[in-house]
């Protein structure tokens, strides 16, 4: 029985024409199966284990799952579907990855399939198991509904057995696609088949001497002893190089939807051209962006120079990874650091919105695909009855500084005082920010922040916003405190370009005036929404803050810090 998700009618006339790239995706997937009609829809993910998992292989089952459910949605989940998350386990090792321990034992394990080589972890019988379990470790905490198989598995049971033997009955047609390919010397050798070594095990990149298509084997000769052999291609004996593979693993398991990384479009070319030699149709799919490290470079799972899943989640939510990989995924992005708290206040932005929105609102908002149509209700704190207010990561890791905390119980002495009653039992989400704020701040935010004195206009202004906010002691009411803060700016730092009038016609308040506060109260180029900070950190420890900026005393308590940590470090 379909969800009643899917029997919504107005949330399926709006998928009919979203725009989103997720149900832009799925219509493809529709239109193909018009053409060719199936009893269910496969999608898949590939990955290789030769290195540990990244974020970029989960963005790939993140991604993929989200334009499963769009069709879902469009066919009103009337046609099965099924996510494969597949591992390349049996590919040989060519290299050793920078970022494991006991590297000598990988060396020596060279050419071998991953399913081979010796975990360096100690944890598992491989290293390709030892991947494989990272890799669906995490999936499983997310809660991806997928099936895990593996090449090793898939070879030697006999899964792909028959389309082995077409591939070999087709070789011709295989070797005119892959030739014109390779380079002079590559073509002179290459063949699609790599038998396994019957005695080492490694897996043989050598000149094939026959492929006797009838008879099912392959002859071929160890160039290091001369001897000649004749391996089974079925059964595990001898796997393909990894275009033909791709090609005939969407053949042998019947693959409608498989996206991979821009950097592969020519590979997914020759790979489709193969799948139709084989007499099948190539899966839909896209080509994404690549991730960037810090430095503008591609992250490389065997160089290890990308953010990693747990680190990830050391400083941001879920959620917020999830929205990294749904937003604009044809365009390159950095994958560092840096872009979690932008993409954790983004996800609470979004949630924010999506209740009051309608069908087609909430089909273009990212929260209905990350969250599979059924996103949760916003956290928000404030009088009972009232809408509430999300409180954001920006806000909290200000609070942090300020408030020189290094605890989630000082944080939570200030947001009570904001909001009786609450606290991490009745915001949970609300309480993982905290730790998340306080990791942040303490690794990334403090170390980069510059204290500066003000200037003698900004003394005169800082002053005067002092005052004016000695007439709302004790108020909470973030709008009257931003009222205020806009009525000093007015007096001080007017916009005279006559472009930011407030909507009674006086002047507006220039940038200026917001980037004093931020740099002269928190040491950063930019901050938050100041009268909510105000509200949730205090009127009178704002005052106060005020006087020690005016002092001098923020920037002396600073350059103490800085100097500790340089000593430390």
């Amino acid at each position: 029985m379909p969800s009643p998700l899917f029997l919504d009618p107005a949330l399926i006339e709006a998928a009919a024409t979203a725009a989103s790239w997720p149900f832009e995706e799925a219509r493809k997937l529709v239109a193909r199966l018009e053409r060719r009609p199936k009893a269910e829809v496969l999608f898949e993910t590939g990955y290789g284990p030769s290195g540990l998992p990244h974020i970029g292989t989960f963005g790939e089952v993140a991604r993929t799952s989200m334009v499963r459910h769009a069709f879902r949605v469009l066919t009103k989940d009337s046609v099965p579907t099924r996510l494969i998350a597949f591992s390349d386990d049996m590919d040989g090792l060519r290299k050793v990855p920078d970022n494991v321990p006991n590297r000598e034992m990988l060396r020596a394990a060279l050419n071998q399939p991953l399913t081979r080589v010796p975990d360096p972890f100690g944890t598992h019988e491989s290293f390709g198991a030892h991947n494989n379990a990272e890799l669906r470790r995490f999936l499983d905490a997310f809660g991806f509904d997928y099936e895990f198989r593996s090449a090793t598995e898939c070879y030697r049971s006999g899964v792909f057995d028959a389309t082995l033997m077409l591939v070999a009955e087709r070789y011709d047609a295989v070797m005119e696609i892959m030739l014109p390919s390779l380079r002079a010397e590559r073509s002179a050798s290459y063949s699609p088949f790599l038998p396994l070594h019957p005695v080492s095990g490694a897996v043989m990149q050598v000149p094939i001497d026959a492929v006797r298509a009838d008879r099912g084997t392959l002859v071929w000769r160890d160039p290091e002893t001369g001897e000649s052999y004749e391996t089974p291609i079925t059964g595990g004996h001898a796997k393909l190089q990894w275009k033909p593979d791709w090609a005939m693993r969407w053949v042998a398991l019947g693959v409608d939807y498989e996206m991979a990384g821009k950097d592969l479009i020519d590979s997914v070319k020759l790979s489709g051209q193969i799948a139709r030699a084989l007499g099948a149709e190539p899966p839909e799919g896209f080509n994404y962006e690549l991730f960037l490290d810090e430095k503008g470079q591609k992250i490389s799972k065997s160089k290890g120079n990308g953010l990693t899943i747990d680190e990830w989640l050391a400083y941001g939510t879920p959620e917020s990874l999830a929205l990294f990989m749904y937003t604009k995924p044809r365009e390159a992005k950095r994958l560092f650091f840096d872009v979690i708290p932008r993409h954790v206040d983004e996800y609470l932005n979004f949630l924010d919105r999506y209740p009051a929105q309608d069908a087609k609102l909430r089909l273009g908002n990212p929260v209905w695909h990350l969250h599979a149509g059924a996103p949760p209700a916003p956290e928000t704190v404030g009088e009972a009855g009232s809408k509430g207010t999300t409180l954001t990561f920006g806000m909290l890791l200000n609070l942090v500084a300020v408030a020189n905390a290094e605890e989630p119980g000082v944080l939570w002495g200030f947001l009570r005082r904001y909001a009786a009653g609450i606290g991490p039992e009745t915001h949970p989400g609300l309480d993982r920010l905290v730790h998340h704020a306080l990791a942040y701040y303490r690794d990334f935010v403090r170390p980069a922040k510059t204290y500066r004195a003000p200037t003698e206009e900004e003394r005169a202004a800082l002053a005067d916003l002092s005052q004016a906010l000695a007439e709302h002691a004790g108020s909470t009411d973030p709008e009257a405190l931003q009222a205020a803060v806009y009525e000093v700016g007015r007096r001080h730092f007017p916009d005279l370009s006559g472009k930011a009038k407030s909507p009674d016609g006086r002047p507006g308040v220039s940038q200026a005036w917001f980037t004093s506060i931020y740099n002269v109260l928190f040491g950063e180029a930019r901050g938050p929404r100041f009268g909510s900070f105000v509200a949730l950190y205090g009127v009178d420890e704002t005052r106060a803050l005020i006087e020690k900026a005016l002092s001098g005393a923020l920037v002396t308590e600073h350059e103490a810090v800085r100097a500790g940590l340089a000593k430390a470090s």
